[in-house]
């Protein structure tokens, strides 16, 4: 899977403007890490986007089959960009990478999930290795707020700006 750090072209390009789209963002406000994917789904959601996985609604583990069903059901014609914490290594906590693939959600904590969305928004926000659900517990507030405001304005901002431009995934690698 090609994965690069995220910017607004990055995602622009993924995007395209004649596609509806649907953020279905993945995680709990049980668990501070977790909370990254309704956090950014509740500030998607206020600004008038399709969203599914919020504070008050979250997408988690435990509906995540019967929500995939959902999606395929009610939003058929829809560009899926699914949002998720993940951990990984120490240099890259606080990175946030998208990739024109699905995303495996509960990958750092073992869970076999399965995968969701057309386009995948990871934000990196612990170290992975040992512990994952007390590392996960244990992540400042902080970070995260700051990770999911960063990843809802590109979001914004991306889906203003959409063309039908080149991938920029696939440029990466010309």
């Amino acid at each position: 899977m090609r994965e690069i750090e995220i910017n607004r072209k990055t995602l622009e390009s993924l995007i395209p403007i004649n596609k509806k789209v649907l953020f279905a963002c993945i995680g709990t406000d049980r668990s501070t890490g977790d909370s990254l994917g309704p956090l950014v789904g509740t500030m998607l959601y206020k600004k008038g986007y399709t969203v599914i996985g919020t504070l008050h609604n979250p997408l988690h583990a435990l509906n995540l089959h019967e929500t995939i069903e959902r999606i395929e059901r009610e939003y058929p014609n829809h560009l899926v960009v699914a949002v998720d914490a993940c951990l990984g290594k120490s240099e890259r906590v606080g990175k946030i990478t998208v990739t024109s693939e699905p995303i495996k959600p509960g990958s750092a904590v073992g869970k076999e999930l399965p995968l969701i969305g057309d386009i995948g928004i990871k934000g990196i926000i612990n170290v992975k290795g040992f512990m994952e659900h007390a590392v996960l517990q244990s992540t400042r507030l902080s970070k995260v707020m700051d990770m999911a405001e960063e990843i809802a304005q590109i979001c914004d901002v991306a889906m203003k700006n959409r063309t039908n431009g080149k991938n920029a995934l696939l440029e990466q690698d010309a």
